[in-house]
């Protein structure tokens, strides 16, 4: 590794590579944001240093095991042996998936700007903004797991019936209503719209009724719901409450789920319950299971046992759309491979970089691909040789740009604005589909794409396992792999160069010394964050751009996160005074800005501001013109010169400058540092403030496990059809 090209003598030491001693995170007793705050798209482990509480639930799950919670007695009994039931409840749950996905799209609306607030009702509304925004992330727990299904349905439904129309938005007096019950609790009236369209009909006498309820507004949190009780309910507002318990355990699996878990185990929830002062956590976790308000699973643990004795089972818990979504796309993966016909005679086709890849598709109707960035080169030729034999072939990726002129994003294309058209049924006309960046799959769009690739046609999901994970919860890709329920193709091509020795060696836990001739890295040392973001403005303004010929606007800076004096704010306003100042007439933005549009989770589009009139704010996406609405603007973009890493996964640039500021040394992860190292194609400056954490990060912190339920139900989905092949 090189020094910064353009740096003074004195700071141009290399920082030693070495690897250091381990760390804990500092006690935490109480969910809180710290400075290194998310948004939607960066619900990862570098959005927050990790409360005790969630070491202190996983080392308590361990000890309990299954034992726990208290299930139903004849539950633990059976766990494992109902196969059959497991296919049938697939089948049958596919259409009330669809219709919670439905349901839930239509919760996205912004929060109103109200009348002027004070006290109580303020900072609630404070808070929700904040969330809302990013500006700070929601609190979360836990961490690990998969499962096997609940009960199986009487009966399987008729295949694919027609789309149910999509619940209608609030009407004004339901609003009105649930207003005057809001401010009876001294909550913000601009929180009504998004309570009538979380708690749907009758909003306003459920709100009154059960004040906890308020829970389902994102942003708000126990504090805030509790003081709303006990506003409306006087004494009988309780901790002991069965309302509060049940309205605390769907807020803690949602919190959950902004951290990439499906559900999670009894013991751990529990526990949790217990901490927000539920005296009696099993109890109230029994009593939601029984109300329906959440779910509970048995995944059975270790090798089937011989019959009569009994299956040792994790209890797992979890809420009704990602459970849907998890089997919907379990049962969408093991059709595919059952529906699969003979192979293919690809043999003329398969030669060159993509062979060994093609040879797999050509005999299997799933499978996965993994490898680095040059390995993107095997499914693209793997695409060639489909359309070269006449197939119907797409390639969809996270962020399309740059992999190949006709690739298509796959919001795109579930949405049908890019991509193959539909067929009756209402599935992909395709033969084949390619997904490139699987790691970025969460379950529920996944669900959703496997759900529409029909029957005989061949699916490909193709990724790095070493980058960080999707923003939404699951964890498909490696669920997918860790089942074994499809032909796993590991490319042989390596990244190239001093950047592709340096990422190859961070996958495995190395932070090596690399050579780099050209100064294709180069370590710039700083003592604060002050001077962080002094050197990174002079990288991307002068000193890149200098040494390498590489402009400006190729330049990205990648930091932990966006709060703190060096992270994704402090930067952009430091780049846009340099870079493009103005007055930020348009909301904040001027004409040229380099911002980031996040439409949806898990979405990160990079634009240019063009323009802004009445209809919203203006933005140039690779050439497509998309418009913000104004009440969105705040909400949906941010200037874009410096993003997280899990902004920039699946895309690269020529020069990237990551800066790891002092106080960022909690949130590295070596799956942080390998997904910000690995955006960079020619150029990688690292502006270096936490010492010995980044090696110590690389070696020692490896990424948060998640607890998923999709690997449980592969391999019984896959059992069962070998047992009936």
């Amino acid at each position: 590794m090189s020094t910064d090209p353009e740096a003074p003598a004195e700071e141009a030491e290399s920082r030693p590579a070495d690897a250091g001693t381990g760390h804990e995170p500092p006690p935490t007793p109480e969910p809180n944001p710290t400075a290194h705050d998310d948004d939607a798209t960066d619900p990862g482990p570098e959005a927050e240093a990790d409360a005790d509480a969630d070491s202190d639930a996983d080392s308590d799950s361990d000890d309990q095991g299954a034992g726990g919670a208290e299930p139903d007695a004849a539950a633990s009994g059976e766990a494992g042996a109902k196969l059959t039931e497991a296919q049938a409840e697939l089948a049958a749950q596919k259409v009330e998936r669809e219709r919670i996905a439905r349901r839930k799209a239509e919760r996205e609306a912004p929060v109103d700007a109200g009348a002027k607030l004070s006290g109580k009702a303020a900072d609630l509304l404070a808070a929700v903004r904040a969330v809302e925004s990013g500006a700070k992330p929601s609190a979360v727990y836990f961490d690990e797991a998969p499962a096997e299904p609940r009960k199986a349905a009487p009966a399987p439904p008729a295949p694919r019936p027609a789309a149910a129309p999509a619940p209608a938005a609030p009407r004004t007096g339901d609003i009105g209503a649930v207003r005057a019950v809001l401010a009876r609790g001294g909550a913000p009236e601009a929180l009504a719209g998004p309570a009538a369209e979380a708690l749907g009909e009758g909003a306003a006498e459920r709100l009154a009724e059960d004040p906890w309820l308020l829970l389902a507004v994102p942003g708000v949190r126990p504090t805030q719901a509790d003081g709303f009780a006990q506003a409306l309910l006087g004494p009988e507002a309780g901790p002991a409450d069965e309302r509060r318990g049940a309205a605390l355990l769907g807020w803690l699996l949602a919190q959950a789920a902004l951290k990439g878990h499906t559900a999670l185990e009894a013991p751990v929830l529990e526990k949790a319950l217990a901490q927000y002062g539920v005296p009696a956590p099993a109890e109230a976790l029994e009593a939601s299971i029984g109300d329906g308000a959440v779910l509970v699973f048995h995944e059975p643990l270790g090798e089937p046992v011989a019959e009569g004795e009994e299956q040792p089972v994790r209890i797992l818990v979890g809420l009704e759309e990602y459970a849907l979504a998890e089997e919907s796309l379990a049962d969408g993966l093991a059709r595919l491979s059952a529906t699969f016909g003979p192979p293919a005679d690809w043999s003329e086709a398969a030669t060159g970089p993509g062979a060994e890849l093609i040879r797999a598709v050509a005999g299997h109707g799933l499978v996965a691909h993994t490898g680095g960035e040059a390995a993107r080169a095997e499914p693209l030729a793997l695409l060639a040789a489909a359309r070269k034999l006449g197939l119907r072939a797409a390639l969809a990726a996270h962020a399309p740009a740059g992999d190949s002129a006709d690739a298509v994003g796959v919001a795109g294309l579930l949405a049908g604005t890019q991509g193959p058209g539909r067929d009756a049924d209402g599935r992909f006309d395709l033969d084949l589909l390619i997904v490139l960046d699987a790691p970025q799959l969460d379950v529920e769009t996944a669900a959703a794409l496997v759900e529409s690739v029909p029957d005989g046609a061949r699916l490909v999901l193709s990724g790095d396992p070493g980058v960080l994970g999707s923003a939404g919860p699951g964890r498909v890709f490696a669920d997918v792999l860790a089942a074994a329920a499809c032909p796993r193709l590991v490319s042989r091509t390596p990244d190239p160069g001093p950047l592709g020795e340096l990422v190859s060696g961070i996958g495995i836990g190395e932070l090596n010394q690399v050579d780099a001739p050209g100064k294709e890295i180069v370590i710039v040392p700083v003592r604060d964050a002050g001077e962080a973001v002094h050197r990174t403005v002079q990288l991307v303004s002068e000193s890149v751009p200098r040494a390498f010929g590489i402009p400006a606007d190729a330049v990205q800076v990648v930091t932990p996160g966006h709060g703190g004096a060096a992270g994704t704010r402090a930067l952009n306003a430091a780049l846009k005074e340099r870079l493009n100042p103005g007055p930020g007439r348009f909301g904040g933005f001027d004409p040229g800005d380099r911002v980031v549009h996040v439409p949806s989770p898990g979405r990160a589009l990079p634009a240019r501001v063009v323009t802004a009139d009445a209809q919203g704010l203006h933005l140039d996406a690779a050439g497509a013109r998309v418009v913000v609405p104004r009440e969105r603007v705040e909400a949906q973009v941010r200037h874009g010169w410096a993003v997280t890493a899990h902004q920039a996964v699946g895309a690269r640039w020529p020069a990237v400058v990551v800066v790891l500021p002092g106080d960022a040394a909690e949130a590295l992860s070596r799956d942080w540092v390998y997904t910000a190292f690995g955006r960079a194609e020619r150029h990688l400056s690292v502006v270096h403030g936490v010492d010995q954490a980044l090696p110590r990060a690389v070696a020692e912190v490896p990424p948060k496990p998640r607890t998923t339920r999709l690997t449980g139900l592969l391999r019984a989905l896959t059992a069962a059809q070998d047992q009936q092949a």
